[in-house]
């Protein structure tokens, strides 16, 4: 291979830091490392190729010997095909109010799908088997759309995380109604590490059925993959990926990065430091005049109100954005490469704005 004279220059500002989304930040070194590592000579396409076989093991590993990963391009991809492999086309999915799948995915579960979302509001962005109750109990009912799956996400929208004894209840609820149980793991990593068990523990073992495990949040460039954790009950899932456009034919780069995420501890040690960014950040701010801290921070989302003004001109020089503009609330994210440093830049902001 041969190398340009001159290395490209970036377009941007690498000192530019912001607290949007864990989407913002780059790839992981070591990320970026076995991308090159998996670059030279030739690989079947298509997922045939020596990558993806190993992540096969790799996900085993972590999930469980009836695991089979499945590598898609993003996580609405992941989600649309994960729950179209679990539903009939006349069933519905149940999910909160806040879920990325009714919120932030422009529709594509309805309209690649053609699912019903069922939403249901929570207080903290979880669900549990009394507010599952609460759907019209009309099997059978040709006027109203059958529900087929229940779709949590871990860690919520709200940045709490479900813990293990959770999970199982609503699986148990759900399994006992006939549905499947969905996780929508975008940051599931950032939930072992603040709960401090392993994969198996908190989704296998509690009788999850299908799984869209995140990456790109995770110090991924691209890439997610969703995961059979019950082959009895997950149907056609290779075929689904490719009607959905998510059949990478370059496989192998997806998957040498989901090896590098979790063949060692990476995904632990990446997921850990954006959690601990974040309880430094609402430490530092809570008990500031004129702000409050309305959540509890159980991973790298932070969640704060503040006047509207004050917002408007932090968001000049760090990007963030409101969560909701009625009450002036903002989330704060925090990820792999947020330091210490980017912490205490932005505190000063904070207070030195609110002083005004």
């Amino acid at each position: 291979m041969t190398t340009p004279d001159t290395a490209p220059q970036p377009l941007h500002d690498p000192a530019l830091r912001g607290f949007a989304s864990d989407n913002y930040s780059g790839i992981h070194p070591e990320v970026l490392a076995a991308i090159a590592a998996a670059n030279d000579g030739h690989q079947t396409a298509y997922g045939d190729d020596v990558y993806t076989e190993r992540l096969q093991d790799v996900f085993r590993d972590h999930f469980g010997p009836q695991a089979e990963a499945f590598p898609v391009f993003n996580g609405t991809g992941a989600n649309v095909v994960a729950l179209q492999s679990v539903t009939h086309r006349w069933e519905s999915v149940i999910c909160t109010s806040t879920a990325h799948i009714t919120v932030d995915e422009g529709g594509a579960p309805e309209q690649v799908a053609g699912l019903k979302l069922h939403v249901i509001d929570t207080p903290d962005g979880k669900l549990t088997p009394d507010l599952l109750r609460t759907v019209p109990d009309r099997m059978g009912d040709e006027h109203f759309a059958q529900p087929g799956v229940v779709s949590i996400t871990e860690t919520t929208e709200l940045g709490t995380a479900y813990t293990i004894d959770e999970i199982r209840a609503i699986a148990d609820y759900a399994h006992q109604q006939g549905w499947a149980l969905h996780v929508d793991g975008s940051r599931l990593s950032n939930a072992v590490a603040t709960l401090g068990v392993s994969f198996q523990e908190l989704i296998s073992d509690t009788g999850v059925d299908i799984l869209s495990f995140g990456g790109t949040k995770n110090g991924l460039m691209v890439g997610e993959a969703i995961v059979v954790l019950n082959p009895d009950r997950v149907r056609g899932v290779k075929f689904l990926r490719k009607q959905s456009m998510q059949l990478a034919s370059k496989m192998r780069f997806v998957s040498a990065q989901l090896i590098a995420l979790l063949s060692g501890d990476l995904y632990l040690r990446n997921a850990t430091h954006a959690n601990a960014m974040a309880q430094r950040l609402a430490e530092a701010v809570r008990g500031l005049p004129g702000l409050t801290v309305p959540r509890p921070v159980q991973a790298n989302a932070v969640f704060a109100i503040l006047p509207r003004e004050v917002s408007l001109r932090l968001m000049e020089k760090f990007k963030f954005y409101f969560w909701d503009e009625s009450t002036g609330e903002v989330r704060w994210m925090c990820t792999f490469d947020t330091t210490e440093a980017d912490i205490d830049t932005f505190v000063a902001a904070i207070t030195a704005e609110l002083a005004q």
